[in-house]
């Protein structure tokens, strides 16, 4: 029987590694987390990473995993920036003794 520790030490431990895959539709069981409903996630459908953005379309949930963006994205979403840098002295290094 699985228990929400199994799930969640197996997800952690392999999802990054699981290749995707068209794997044949599975019946689930939904159960009770406190106030919510929750769904076990077979292996072979496994996320990468530790979050997920869940829609509704119709009478389906549609369940994807939040991409990491990458550096190139980051610096592209900031702005020039508008401030001048100071002169900063930057006298060459001095030379090494030789031995």
């Amino acid at each position: 029987m699985f228990t929400m520790v199994n799930v969640y030490r197996t997800y952690t431990r392999k999802a990054a590694s699981v290749p995707e895959s068209n794997s044949a539709p599975r019946h689930v069981r939904l159960f009770r987390n406190n106030r919510n409903q929750a769904i076990r996630i077979p292996v072979e459908f496994e996320l990468p990473g530790n979050e997920a953005i869940i829609s509704r379309d119709g009478d389906r949930l549609i369940i994807q995993p939040v991409r990491t963006r990458g550096l190139a994205a980051l610096l592209d979403s900031w702005g020039p920036l508008t401030e001048e840098f100071p002169e900063i002295a930057d006298p060459p290094p001095a030379p090494k003794d030789s031995v």
